[in-house]
């Protein structure tokens, strides 16, 4: 998932329009000639993109009878406007689906089933448990595409200068350490964010999570969340601890902090690895420190599972899906995720791409070591929704406009609407 990055919009509506509909130049569904399949991208339009555009050229020289109409739409808008164009019948072919988003399109009927078919023909390649986040209902929707975690990133050299030689096991350790941190290098040790996304990791330190999907039940605002937020508050204020930024631009706030060395340690993903390389901190590429995230009262330290998918839209017609499908098995081959890899540095989600070289880039090698203790999210198509209500409580609360009790008394009342099946 790309929690909170404001992509570049390089595509306006009109030409979303335009271009969305994967049958429009075989309607009759014949197999016979030319074949134009679109696909919408949403990775990082600056990062990422590029990338992906030359392996669409690649695929189009290897594949002469298939066009591929790349689209790169934001990823803060690519959910809602494939809700709307899937609904109208008019979806891209292939879309490039965030984890969480994937049951939720295939319970809708969105996603054709890919099982048997061409586009998972190596699944035995891929790592289980990403297969298993592609699936609903026994049926898998999706192919894995990159995968990624959530890790403590941190300066090595801002650490040395402190006197720390290790990562902090503990939320105590943390808060320790960002103190000599500000002792020592005259900069914040640490800077948490108020997105829910980054503040799931503290719910599994004390072995909860939003809901408890088998048991069907809403526990958001229980002893446990109550206490995991609590020390997620805690990481606000004390020396060496940044105070929460509430503002739109949060996310860039704290990102260009960490990258020029104003701030010692975040909570941050591998899609920013590049972006990490670019700063003044890290010209060296070995001053990236990555750990797993610290670990919560419970002992226990994990983070959620993200990543993307390529799923197939099911409204296409049997000459685009048929090229939809070749198109996924191509992008996502050894050879396609190991080429993505060393241009975005991002992770790939079968191990025979791990190649020496891939594994020679210190982000990715370092991601590599926290992916163990990624928490797969339950087979619940309203997961990622859940999210939605934290992200308007949590900066209330973090900015002192609202009560910790107050806000989870919110967030729970809306997810109550979101699974109303659940209890409380």
């Amino acid at each position: 998932m790309r929690r909170g990055i404001a992509a570049t919009a390089l595509v306006a509506s009109l030409a979303l329009a335009a271009t969305a509909c994967g049958g429009s130049d075989s309607g009759s569904g014949k197999s016979d000639g030319p074949v134009t399949i679109t696909w919408w991208d949403t990775s990082n339009a600056t990062n990422e993109a590029p990338t992906y555009k030359a392996l669409v050229k690649e695929f189009e020289a290897a594949n002469k009878g298939i066009k591929v109409n790349y689209v790169n739409v934001p990823f803060d808008q690519a959910q809602n406007k494939f809700d709307t164009a899937a609904g109208s019948k008019g979806a891209p072919d292939v879309l490039r689906s965030e984890v969480g988003w994937t049951p939720a399109f295939a319970k809708k009927g969105y996603f054709l089933p890919l099982d048997g078919t061409e586009a998972l023909a190596d699944q035995g390649k891929f790592q289980p448990n990403l297969v298993k986040q592609a699936q609903y209902e026994g049926k898998t929707y999706g192919v894995p595409l990159v995968t990624d975690t959530l890790a403590l990133v941190y300066n090595k050299a801002l650490f040395k200068q402190a006197g720390i030689t290790d990562a902090p096991k503990s939320w105590d350790e943390l808060k320790a350490d960002a103190a000599k941190v500000k002792d020592k290098a005259k900069v914040d040790g640490y800077w948490g964010s108020t997105q829910a996304y980054y503040a799931q990791t503290f719910l599994y330190g004390e072995g909860t999570d939003t809901v408890d999907a088998s048991a069907k039940k809403i526990t958001v605002n229980s002893d446990a969340a109550k206490k995991a937020y609590g020390t997620w508050l805690s990481l606000f204020s004390g020396k060496g601890l940044h105070k929460a930024d509430t503002t739109a631009d949060a996310y860039a706030h704290i990102q260009d902090a960490f990258v020029n060395g104003k701030v010692a340690a975040i909570i941050q993903g591998p899609w920013e690895i590049t972006n990490f390389y670019k700063g003044s901190a890290f010209k060296d590429k070995s001053n990236l420190g990555i750990a797993t995230v610290p670990a919560g009262s419970t002992g226990k330290a994990g983070a959620p599972t993200g990543g993307h998918n390529l799923s197939v839209y099911a409204g296409s017609d049997s000459a685009h899906q048929k090229a939809a499908l070749k198109f996924v098995n191509f992008m996502t081959s050894a050879k396609s995720q190991t080429e993505i890899a060393l241009k975005n540095s991002t992770l790939p989600t079968r191990d025979d791409a791990y190649t020496a070289e891939v594994k020679a880039d210190p982000g990715i090698a370092g991601f590599q070591t926290v992916l163990p203790a990624a928490q797969p999210r339950p087979a619940l198509p309203e997961y990622s929704s859940l999210w939605g209500p934290l992200d308007t409580e949590l900066p209330k609360i973090a900015g002192g406009k609202e009560s910790l009790d107050k806000g989870l008394s919110n967030a729970e009342l809306a997810i109550a609407k979101l699974v109303p099946d659940f209890s409380k």
